[in-house]
């Protein structure tokens, strides 16, 4: 039986060969770049030298782990880092679910086509060329915000970049400016395959559009919003280092300074005396958590809803 099987299995490999072999670029750059990296992480637990090498460093074991976590730093970074992915995920989320409600109600396609093109413009400006949009729009002397500022009060109004507060809000609500549009597109797709059928029922019973969007549209979309959250909980660790970095400054380091631009600082940035051990050890306690997330939320999702990724 077990050889029958593993012939089929080849033949059907052979059949579709042209269409494994688009698999294989892929597969490669998940090979290279993902799996093969992870072995790096045995850094984590050694008192790393680049003259000694990986395997050539003496062994420290939880040493890097314990520094971490007895650090003043530990638990202010782990603080912004979820503050600031929590914040993230409650604004960005729910938008492009509303958005792709509010487009699949249009019924005139020519301004359907282009409200999503407008939308999904910023999208493909770099995270650079935003930041600097933000800093010369929101500049407190020279751009929009400080000009107006001027003349409304007649002085100049505070330096949003050098706010530890304001910090978090600008992070968050450029992201969602950003980024909606484009996350719109796979529930915007997920409301394409509602049957019309269910829409002309719920006509017939007296149904509001309100009504249908809320009984009969999102209750179709549910296992794609589930799947995207698990996703998105599974990473919430993991907040966007580029942005970050870029708008990062000596004024803002109490709400900006997160684990991933502390890892870059210690491992990297530091001339002289960078610890890339103890970066690693810092970079793979992230990882653990995030882990740790996205199974124990798979888990609820399948028990609560029995939709899950696995």
């Amino acid at each position: 039986m077990k050889t029958e099987k593993l012939q089929k299995i080849r033949q059907r490999i052979w059949r579709d060969r042209r269409l494994y072999m688009f698999l294989l670029l892929p597969l490669l750059n998940l090979i290279i770049f993902d799996y093969i990296p992870m072995g790096g992480l045995i850094i984590a637990f050694k008192d790393y030298s680049a003259r000694k090498g990986i395997w050539g460093s003496p062994w420290v074991g939880l040493d890097n782990f314990i520094k971490f976590f007895n650090s003043y730093e530990c638990w202010r970074l782990i603080r912004n880092t979820l503050v600031l992915s929590v914040y993230t995920i409650v604004a960005t989320f729910p938008i492009p679910i509303i958005f792709a409600l509010m487009i699949n109600s249009i019924r005139n396609e020519r301004f359907k086509k282009l409200t999503q093109t407008i939308v999904n413009l910023p999208h493909f400006i770099s995270t650079t060329v935003l930041v600097g949009i933000l800093m010369n729009v929101l500049n407190s002397r020279s751009g929009f915000y400080g000009i107006l500022g001027e003349l409304i009060t007649g002085e100049y109004p505070p330096d949003l970049f050098g706010s530890p507060q304001a910090f978090r809000h600008l992070y968050v609500w450029s992201g969602v400016w950003q980024g909606f549009g484009w996350g719109s597109i796979i529930y915007t797709a997920a409301l394409s395959s509602v049957d019309p059928e269910l829409h002309e029922a719920a006509q017939i019973d007296g149904a509001s559009r309100l009504q249908r969007i809320i009984h009969v549209d999102l209750p179709c979309i549910a296992p794609t919003i589930i799947i995207r959250l698990i996703m998105r909980l599974g990473d919430v660790m993991s907040v966007g280092f580029e942005k970050v970095y870029l708008m990062q400054n000596s004024l803002n380091l109490e709400a900006s300074r997160i684990i991933s631009t502390y890892v870059y600082s210690v491992g990297l940035a530091s001339s002289g005396h960078s610890d890339l051990s103890y970066a690693t050890a810092i970079g793979m306690f992230n990882s653990v958590i995030n882990l740790i997330l996205i199974v124990s939320v798979n888990k609820i999702a399948r028990r609560v809803s029995e939709t899950s990724l696995w």
